[in-house]
């Protein structure tokens, strides 16, 4: 999320003088306090959240976090771990892959969410990182 976006997000007018499209992260606290934090401190400050294989990655998965591969062809792609609840259709959690935030020049690029398999790459890469 850009700063400018998140600005918007919380209905702020967003000053001139800022960098709009800095990139970075909407932290929200569990209490539903939100705030922003660029890219780099973010990676400064989650780093050991950063550079993960999949067994890191699919523990993340497992406490409720959304992860992503920094190799994967596309930004704001990631995978989340569903558990289904009394209105579910699904008896057994699964994992999906959400596409609909794919930043990408194609009009044809999918932007769904659908059950999401793992590739032998995707098991044995090394650079799983963790969307909060």
């Amino acid at each position: 999320m850009t700063l400018g976006k998140y600005f918007e997000s919380r209905g702020w007018s967003v000053p001139y003088d800022l960098p709009k499209t800095t990139k970075g992260y909407k932290i929200e606290s569990e209490t539903g306090l939100s705030s922003w934090m660029s890219y780099e401190e973010f990676r400064d400050k989650y780093k050991e959240y950063m550079g993960l294989s999949f067994s890191g990655a699919l523990e993340l998965l497992k406490q409720g976090c959304a992860v992503a591969r920094e190799g994967w062809n596309g930004k704001g792609i990631f995978i989340v771990l569903q558990k289904p609840d009394a209105n579910s259709k699904m008896t057994h959690p699964y994992i999906y892959i959400d596409t609909t935030g794919l930043v990408t020049d194609s009009d044809l690029a999918p932007k769904d969410r659908v059950p999401w398999v793992a590739s032998q790459t995707d098991l044995l890469a090394e650079d799983w990182v963790i969307i909060l």
